[in-house]
């Protein structure tokens, strides 16, 4: 089911995402993928893939391959740990973000090493550019300092100085919002918006979007959320 809020935002009930449970792993698909496949969610812009997985503790993705893909991890409970065939190796924790750039091709795995199931967001954007070498990092952002306010977590453009790099046309912002406090986004024409609700209640132009429903918008006017009660959002912004 589909729900048309006005000519620019469509919204995505939790509901009506595709969903695979596989009894270690409980995961919801905004856009098509595995054997998900609904013609009208293949992407959004330059956005390929937004799941919402919950990782059952102890268990996790063993070493696979990407390559030609951003790859932002956004952990909302919980942690995983990272390792890859670069070398690399890391534990991001509730809060937090990591990136993974697949380039001309990268092994990975992800395993939640923890006592309580995991819940992320992994998000695919599709790069620039292709052909380039595989990179990965990881960063804390404390949610005291995105109170109020939406703040840039993975960036593409330079002035972004604080995000981690991504190499694609898209940024991707959080930020928590009391209950009766609003935010504001704009961005510009042809711009690809795609927003969640990790916690909480939030509305959009008189619209009530649920904890977990998808907003799929059109750039080119500023979008107001306003929380319902307290809530944690996090958008992305593409070509």
């Amino acid at each position: 089911m589909t729900m048309t809020v006005d000519n620019s935002i469509e919204r995505r009930p939790f509901a009506s995402l595709g969903h695979a449970d596989h009894g270690w792993l409980n995961a919801r698909h905004h856009f098509s993928f595995a054997d998900y496949h609904d013609p009208a969610r293949m992407g959004w812009g330059a956005i390929r893939v937004w799941n919402d997985d919950e990782i059952a503790s102890h268990t996790g993705f063993p070493p696979h391959p990407h390559r030609d893909m951003e790859i932002i991890t956004y952990v909302r409970k919980g942690a995983i740990t990272h390792q890859d065939s670069l070398g690399n190796k890391g534990r991001t924790e509730a809060g937090d973000v990591q990136v993974m750039s697949a380039g001309t091709g990268i092994r990975h795995s992800e395993y939640n090493l923890e006592s309580e199931t995991t819940t992320l967001f992994q998000i695919w954007i599709i790069p620039k550019a292709q052909g380039d070498a595989p990179s990965w990092g990881a960063k804390p952002f404390p949610k005291g300092d995105r109170s109020g306010r939406l703040v840039v977590l993975a960036s593409g453009y330079d002035e972004d100085q604080d995000a981690l790099r991504i190499r694609a046309d898209a940024r991707l912002l959080g930020g928590t919002v009391k209950a009766g406090t609003s935010v504001t986004y704009d961005s510009a024409d042809g711009r690809h918006l795609y927003l969640v609700a990790a916690t909480g209640r939030i509305e959009i132009d008189g619209q009530t979007f649920e904890a977990r429903d998808g907003a799929a918008i059109l750039g080119g006017k500023p979008i107001t959320m306003t929380a319902i009660e307290d809530s944690e959002i996090v958008l992305v912004d593409s070509e």
